[in-house]
C-alpha cells in the first residue's frame, strides 16, 4: 500500500527544508510535491538537487493546483494569503491541510473554516508538544484564579518575524480568556505607549520582543499583590515545529472534514 503523499509549500525556506527532511525520514509518509513562488530559482529543479543532495524524483513547481490535486497531505508554513489560497485547493482535493502559518485576520480565518467543511484542517500557532501543554496549563490556571491576578503574555522571537503578537502568544491569550469565561477580543491589551492610565482589571496584556536569532520564548505571567505565577516555554530548535507538523499529518489520516488543532492531535482536549 502506497504511503500518503505530502506536498510542502514554501519548500525553500528554513521551515520548508526542515519539513522535507522530516517527511523523507518518516516511514508513514512520502514526499510527493514541493511548491515555490513563481520566479524562484528552485522552480523546475529536482527537489533533492535544489537542496544540494541527490535527486528525489520530485520537481519543484510554482503551480500549487498541479501539486496539490493528487496529494493526500499539504503542510503549509507560508503567509496568510498563500495559505488561504492553498486551503481552497486542499478542500477541492479533500486533502489534509496542516497549517503552521500565523498572522491571519478574521476574514481569512473564516475562509479556512469554510474549507474545513470539505477537508481536514489542522491549524496551530505552534506545533510543539510543550507549547500545547503550556496552553492547557494557562487555561487551567486562569480558571482557578480570579481577575485580581493580572495576566500578561510576553513573547520573544528572532528579528525577522513579521507578525506580532506571535500566533503562540495569541493561543495563550485565548486559553487564558477561555479559562476566565471571556472573549479575548474584549479584554486584550496589545499596545501601550505614553500616558495609558492604570491597568484595567481583567485585561490580558501582550508584549512582543524581537531580536537576534531567538527561536521562540513565551511567558504567561499571573501577577497579584505579593505574588506572581510564571509559566514559561523556551524553544531552541525549529525542528520541533516540523516534527509536530509531521505528527499532525499522520494523525489526520482518515479523520474526515473539520477544523482541528494540536491539542486534538495530542489528545489534550
Amino acid at each position: 500500500m502506497e504511503l500518503p503523499g505530502v506536498v510542502i509549500t514554501g519548500a525553500s525556506g528554513r521551515m520548508g527544508q526542515m519539513l522535507i527532511a522530516e517527511v523523507l525520514a518518516s516511514d508513514k509518509l512520502r514526499m510527493a510535491g514541493a511548491v515555490e513562488r513563481p520566479g524562484h530559482d528552485w522552480v523546475g529543479q529536482d527537489l533533492g538537487a535544489a537542496m544540494g543532495g541527490k535527486a528525489l524524483g520530485v520537481t519543484v513547481t510554482d503551480d500549487a493546483l498541479e501539486a496539490i490535486a493528487p496529494a493526500q497531505v499539504v503542510i503549509d508554513f507560508t503567509t496568510p494569503d498563500a495559505t488561504v489560497a492553498h486551503a481552497e485547493l486542499t478542500a477541492q482535493a479533500r486533502a489534509i491541510h496542516v497549517i503552521g502559518t500565523t498572522g491571519f485576520d478574521d476574514s481569512q480565518l473564516a475562509k479556512l473554516e469554510a474549507a474545513g467543511r470539505h477537508a481536514t484542517i489542522i491549524r496551530a500557532g505552534n506545533m510543539s508538544l510543550g507549547v500545547n501543554l503550556l496552553v492547557e496549563l494557562t487555561r487551567q490556571v486562569a480558571e482557578a484564579l480570579d481577575a485580581e491576578f493580572d495576566v500578561e503574555i510576553v513573547e520573544t522571537h528572532h528579528k525577522h518575524k513579521v507578525d506580532a503578537p506571535s500566533g503562540t502568544a495569541l493561543m495563550l491569550g485565548e486559553a487564558a480568556a477561555q479559562g476566565r469565561g471571556v472573549l479575548l477580543s474584549e479584554v486584550a491589551d496589545r499596545g501601550r505607549d505614553g500616558i495609558t492610565g492604570a491597568r484595567k482589571t481583567g485585561d490580558i496584556g501582550f508584549t512582543a520582543i524581537r531580536g537576534g536569532d531567538v527561536v521562540g520564548e513565551h511567558d504567561v505571567i499571573f501577577a497579584s499583590e505579593g505574588e506572581r505565577i510564571v509559566l514559561r516555554h523556551i524553544a531552541t530548535d525549529r525542528r520541533l515545529f516540523a516534527r509536530g507538523a509531521i505528527k499532525a499529518a499522520i494523525w489526520g489520516q482518515g479523520k474526515g472534514p473539520g477544523c482541528f488543532d494540536m491539542r486534538d492531535v495530542l489528545g489534550l482536549k
